[in-house]
């Protein structure tokens, strides 16, 4: 994400004072709703969607993520990093090109 789109949703929050409802635990709890209610965009059917809804909530998702990020101490980029690591050797290309079957069942 870019500085300006970082910094902009810390000022959104701090002048605000919402950090101080901004645990761990509330925001993995609103990334969890937001994330239900992009999947509800979804719900009746997988190609009949309105897309400025979806926008809308996957932008509530991202910056419910930043602020744990922030609240967490953690860099977005290290952390992606690391896991796709994980990622890549749970699912060798040899093994998963093509599949979408659990790393233990390939």
């Amino acid at each position: 994400m870019k500085q300006e789109t970082i910094d902009r949703i810390r000022a959104f929050t701090e002048d605000r004072d919402w950090g101080q409802f901004h645990s761990p635990a509330n925001l993995a709890k609103s990334i969890s709703i937001e994330a239900n209610e992009l999947l509800e965009c979804f719900q009746w059917s997988d190609e009949d969607y309105d897309l400025e809804h979806v926008k809308e909530e996957l932008a509530d998702v991202i910056v419910y993520c930043q602020d744990m990020l922030d609240k967490l101490g953690l860099d977005e980029d290290e952390i992606v990093n690391a896991k796709m690591a994980k990622n890549e050797e749970k699912y060798p290309v040899e093994k998963a090109r093509g599949s979408a079957a659990k790393y233990d069942k390939l």
